[in-house]
């Protein structure tokens, strides 16, 4: 920063050199500059007569005063500024240059595992040493000369507050501090070896050398060039975020390229997403969605705060963060969540408009995006989707349904819902705020649900405590709970107003947890992570223990008898996009004696969310139930015709069944939620892969509704491969097949892969990916 010219005493003291003469210390060009500079303002004599006294004294600085680069204190305490002439170098011993060594395959990046990061920058993980050279304008003289480094980083750095570095030169380097050693000296150049400190706060750091000899000191010029970003680090033990399994690492840091489940439990799908950390510019995005929070530097140095600054900030709601959520099927002015395949575009696009939110996206985009983020700060993290997902709105830890007096749903008291699926993110970190064993995966979810201390975030939630029930752990267990294992309780309306308990479902929620796997394109299930076994008495404990802390623990009475039983199941995979849904449904009687069973039963089509859209069906069926007789199975059926104008986004539909029991008024009571299947794109190199040569895939895709596809756009992206492009293909007809060719030249070689989505309002969930190795 440029540096104010200033004198250390008062004018007065030009009278100690009276008899200083002219001579030798001009020259016949300063004297010329000299005349020219009488005719300044009168208040800049004494400063003038000071040059000429003692021009090793006082000199004019670089660039015609302007900046000052350099300034040297000498015995006297009058400033000097250096000039760059050989006699100032001489002198001073000022830094000239500083080589940071942050070419990616330098030793630095190397060693830091940044070397996939697509920056100029020099990029390094806390708690490591990085080396560096400086060279000085005169050999440095380890018994008379000094240095040290300053970082700088926020709006406001203080030393206090870690955001004002300041590094000693010591001779030996020891861990756990800030520190600074020569470790060779080439002439005038100077290799040091610099030390972090494994809890230093995280980003982007100004970088300036000092220096101090007999004759004065020197600040070097600050170069944005030299800028250091330093990041989380799960290579180092004294960091809160070490993974000690290499394999996890390389899984949950480094790898770009990931898949994400939806569907339903007993319908799963997946999709590639890029995550794309080490993108050009992601870097820089992240740290700007950390600037743009408005949250000191001072506090990013503890991943649990850094964690719910980004849960906050990945969504735009209260803070404008990222990505703007839309459940409403209708994307005019912005892209369908559907579209999205990765957390590239989505990122730049947030950067490059100076932070206006992104349109649109749901909790797969949001997970998506934040996967990103944290992977790229250095928190290991994946993403995680949980089936049968329930959203709790009064911390009851249950998901209530509520029915009339008829046992028909009040929609306007049925607040609580289940999401087909659910996504989230789940980091890695210790947690020495909470009590000994609740470090390791932590649940964070950026999807706006609910409030966690005024602000639409959640977690970081520990793992341990979610499944053993210690909803009272921060940050958010509670919520985090109700998610994959609240008991669904169904009541009654009384004739006074008043509800009673009628059903308790113990196991519909939280099922299947879903992640990518490591080092595998396949899925992982960690629900035992999340939950004990479902029935177990572990199991009923932690639900029992969490339940105490809600809203709602009253409803735990004793358990009855229960003689039907109702359940519901489909067959293979389930029903396709254009034909007719069916389904079973199956009563089961272990009594002894007859039972007459009066079956409800209502289709609705649901967002992903569990919210209700539209009921599509209604029916009420009288069953005769022999006394200890095998199942009864019902056919249940639902035609195309009844659904195809009501469907949204997902596709999803959800039977609810409920039933009385006539001998013995036992309430029965279910709700099945089952997705229709979309076909797949189908993607087709074409040409050689060699990085610099142009190619071509082919996407191909087959319509299969009775009804025509309107204004049909297809996504193509791949890291490595080609940058997002939109292609507007028109219209598909009825059971029509389509193709379209995209042309593309890779830039990086490697196994890589290409992405594509369709999208279009009658379809959408349809996408498809190609791996492609690329020389």
């Amino acid at each position: 920063m440029p540096v104010e010219n200033r004198l250390h005493r008062s004018t007065s003291a030009v009278g100690r050199f009276p008899t200083v003469g002219f001579g030798d210390a001009a020259t016949e060009e300063t004297r010329e500059k000299e005349e020219g500079e009488e005719k300044d303002a009168r208040g800049n004599a004494c400063l003038r007569w000071l040059r000429r006294a003692c021009p090793c004294c006082y000199r004019k600085t670089v660039d015609d005063e302007d900046e000052l680069v350099n300034t040297l204190v000498t015995g006297d305490d009058v400033p000097t500024t250096n000039t760059g002439d050989n006699n100032d170098t001489e002198l001073d011993g000022r830094v000239t240059s500083i080589d940071l060594m942050k070419a990616k395959s330098g030793q630095n990046r190397k060693e830091h595992n940044t070397d996939k990061f697509q920056s100029e920058d020099l990029i390094i993980r806390r708690g490591q040493t990085f080396q560096m050279w400086i060279t000085l304008s005169r050999p440095f003289n380890t018994s008379t000369d000094k240095l040290h480094l300053e970082l700088k980083t926020g709006s406001a750095p203080v030393i206090s507050k870690g955001t004002h570095v300041i590094i000693p030169l010591v001779e030996d380097l020891e861990d756990d501090r800030w520190e600074v050693a020569v470790v060779r000296q080439e002439d005038k150049k100077l290799l040091l070896s610099v030390n972090s400190l494994p809890t230093a706060n995280i980003g982007r750091y100004q970088l300036t050398v000092h220096t101090v000899c007999p004759n004065g000191q020197a600040t070097s010029k600050h170069d944005p060039a030299n800028d250091i970003c330093i990041l989380f680090n799960p290579w180092c033990e004294e960091d809160t975020v070490f993974m000690d399994s290499e394999d996890e690492r390389t899984e949950y840091v480094l790898n770009d390229v990931g898949l994400i489940y939806y569907g339903t439990e007993l319908q799963i799908g997946y999709r590639t997403w890029d995550y794309g950390q080490f993108e050009d510019g992601i870097l820089a995005a992240c740290l700007y969605v950390l600037e743009k929070s408005g949250t000191p530097a001072s506090g990013w140095g503890d991943p649990i705060n850094m964690v719910r600054i980004i849960s906050a900030m990945v969504n735009s709601v209260d803070d404008f963060g990222v990505v703007q959520g839309n459940w409403s099927g209708t994307y005019t002015g912005g892209s369908a969540p559907t579209v999205w395949t990765g957390s590239v575009e989505i990122l730049k696009q947030y950067h490059s408009n100076k932070g206006t939110p992104v349109c649109f996206g749901q909790c797969w985009v949001f997970a998506g995006v934040v996967t990103t983020v944290l992977r790229c700060l250095g928190v290991p993290c994946r993403t995680v989707t949980n089936y049968s997902s329930a959203h709790d709105t009064d911390v009851s830890l249950t998901t209530d349904v509520y029915f009339d007096e008829n046992l028909e749903p009040l929609e306007n008291l049925n607040r609580d819902s289940i999401w087909n699926f659910h996504v989230w993110n789940d980091c890695w970190m210790a947690r020495p705020d909470l009590p000994t064993g609740m470090g390791g995966w932590q649940v964070v979810d950026a999807t706006p649900q609910e409030t966690s201390q005024g602000t639409f975030r959640c977690g970081p939630a520990s793992l341990t405590a979610v499944r053993n029930g210690q909803v009272y752990h921060k940050h958010d267990a509670t919520f985090v709970f109700a998610e994959v294992n609240s008991d669904k309780i169904y009541w009654q309306r009384n004739v006074d107003g008043t509800f009673d308990q009628i059903y308790n479902e113990k196991k519909v929620v939280g099922h299947s947890i879903s992640t990518k796997a490591v080092g595998l394109d396949e899925r992982f299930d960690i629900t035992h992570l999340y939950k004990h076994a479902e029935g177990t008495e572990e199991e009923r404990i932690a639900v029992e223990t969490a339940c105490k802390y809600g809203t709602k623990a009253e409803a735990y009475t004793p358990p009855t008898s229960e003689d039907v039983s109702l359940e519901v199941s489909m067959d293979g995979t389930g029903p396709q996009m254009g034909s007719d849904a069916q389904l079973t449904i199956s009563l089961k009687n272990s009594s002894s004696d007859n039972r007459k069973v009066l079956l409800h039963s209502q289709v609705a089509v649901i967002y992903y969310t569990g919210v209700h859209k539209a009921t599509v069906q209604r029916d009420n069926t009288d069953v005769d139930l022999l006394p200890n007789e095998g199942e009864t199975q019902l056919e249940w059926s639902l035609a195309y015709e009844d659904y195809k104008n009501e469907l949204v986004d997902q596709a999803s539909l959800m039977l609810t069944l409920s039933a009385r029991v006539k001998e013995t008024q036992q309430v029965l009571a279910t709700q099945y939620s089952f997705r229709l299947r979309s076909p797949d794109l189908t993607l087709k190199p074409i040409g050689k892969a060699v990085v610099g040569e142009k190619m071509a895939v082919e996407i191909s895709f087959t319509n299969p509704l009775p009804q025509t596809l309107k204004g049909v756009l297809f996504h193509v992206e791949g890291l490595g491969l080609m940058t997002a492009q939109t292609v507007h293909y028109g219209d598909i007809g009825s059971r029509a097949s389509a193709s379209v060719t995209a042309n593309f030249v890779p830039t990086q070689s490697g196994p890589r892969k290409l992405l594509a989505s369709l999208d279009c309002r009658q379809l959408t969930q349809v996408h498809g990916v190609v791996s492609i190795d690329v020389q």
